[in-house]
């Protein structure tokens, strides 16, 4: 059965007072034979019931505080070594990580596909372990993980913003989608196009305001409230919320959306302005395991440094070509005439040293690009156009730079 979540709602526990007065004691006990009013006669077991009430009231508090959405206020980071690194543990999204890893040279070490944990031997001091993508944010807040690979969207919706969470690198080139507003493409909304004329219905007041189905509980709000929009109310749904509207369920839907077809299947629409986050694989750490944790930094900047080498170099391929010349200025002034031939800093052009009637000559020049694949064979033609002979090209596997950007703005967001 759906739950209506209206947009002013909040949900929170209630903690109990922190002293042990008889009120804030006695709020918490049930109404039950086993707690029923003694006689002032039995002085003795009144005390005890007392400190046992003291007792419970303290444990509730304490757990109480500790578990708002999963996080806690603070943490302190002590009682293991070990660095852990939370992966998605089913789907797509846990499939491409570990792919991704792997072609990073990275090769998490599982030896029981049923077990939750595994090893990294490039990374000696660190533990994988295998998480819901919601508990992976979860626990990254509650200190139990210290980085993970996880969808923005998700970092979004259960993080809320939570400032110990931060953002290493924000674009795994995998998972790629994003949460949207969708509505039906028939009836009153269709010639509905932007959020804008959708707030604008007069159909929406506080008596009927626009129903909206979603998982995302916090994101959803959130987005309507920053856009003025008022008389709206969230609902969860079971199974596939595209069939909401059409079962009269909801008006609308906000849901994450990769190609738009199973959108397009069940007659909704996205509109203009209805794009609440763009999302994609992300790895995230916990702020306070990176200043506090022994290890944890240089790991990150390991992991960072191998993601950014193989992520730049995807794509890319080094083209190698001779030409004949009179020397290497002559030919890198032909070379550059061309737009597609700049490679990454400029061509790298080398003497070929040539055997004529035994004696060592200089007659052509090695030319040393690297192109993005999109580019590959217009620059094919373009070496061919100022004289170049015996292309060869090879894929890039790896581009490391001088130093990583992502580490430079990773310290400077973490003040060191």
């Amino acid at each position: 059965m759906p739950i209506s979540i209206p947009l002013n709602a909040t949900l929170q526990y209630s903690s109990p007072s922190s002293s042990s007065s008889s009120s804030s004691s006695s709020s918490l006990v049930p109404s039950s034979p086993l707690f029923s009013p003694i006689p002032s006669t039995t002085v003795s077991l009144t005390g005890i019931r007392q400190r046992c009430l003291r007792m419970v009231t303290s444990c509730v508090s304490n757990a109480q505080k500790s578990v708002l959405n999963g996080a806690t206020d603070s943490v302190s980071v002590v009682g293991r070594e070990q660095i852990r690194l939370g992966l998605p543990s089913k789907g797509r999204m846990a499939a491409d990580s570990l792919d991704l890893l792997k072609d990073c040279q990275l090769f998490v070490k599982q030896v029981n596909p049923r077990q939750y944990v595994a090893q990294i031997p490039q990374l000696p001091n660190t533990e994988v372990w295998f998480q819901r993508p919601k508990d992976i944010v979860r626990k990254l807040l509650s200190g139990d993980l210290d980085l993970g690979i996880v969808g923005l969207d998700i970092v979004g919706e259960f993080g809320q913003g939570n400032e110990d969470l931060i953002i290493v690198h924000e674009a795994l080139n995998f998972g790629d989608c994003h949460l949207s507003l969708a509505i039906p493409n028939y009836g009153i909304f269709e010639n509905i196009k932007s959020l804008k004329e959708l707030a604008q219905m007069p159909q929406w007041t506080e008596e009927r305001p626009l129903r909206v189905a979603t998982g995302f509980t916090y994101l959803g709000p959130k987005f309507m409230k920053d856009n003025g929009i008022k008389h709206v109310t969230f609902s969860t749904a079971d199974g596939a919320l595209e069939a909401a509207p059409a079962m009269g369920i909801a008006d609308a839907i906000l849901d994450l959306v990769s190609s738009g077809t199973t959108l397009k299947e069940n007659n909704l629409k996205e509109i203009e302005g209805g794009v609440v986050l763009e999302s994609q694989a992300a790895l995230v750490a916990s702020r306070r395991a990176l200043t506090e944790r022994k290890g944890a930094l240089e790991t990150v900047h390991e992991i960072l440094e191998r993601l950014e080498a193989h992520l730049k170099a995807n794509g890319q391929f080094t083209v190698v070509a001779n030409m004949r010349g009179t020397d290497a200025e002559e030919v890198a002034e032909r070379v550059k005439t061309q737009p597609s031939l700049s490679g990454l800093q400029g061509p790298t052009i080398s003497p070929v040293y040539c055997k004529r009637d035994g004696k060592v000559t200089i007659e052509y020049y090695a030319i040393v690009i690297c192109v993005p694949k999109k580019a590959l064979y217009e620059s094919v033609q373009q070496l061919r156009a100022v004289g170049g002979s015996g292309v060869l090209v090879s894929p890039v596997t790896y581009i490391f730079d001088e130093e990583t950007p992502r580490w430079s703005q990773l310290l400077s967001n973490l003040g060191l």
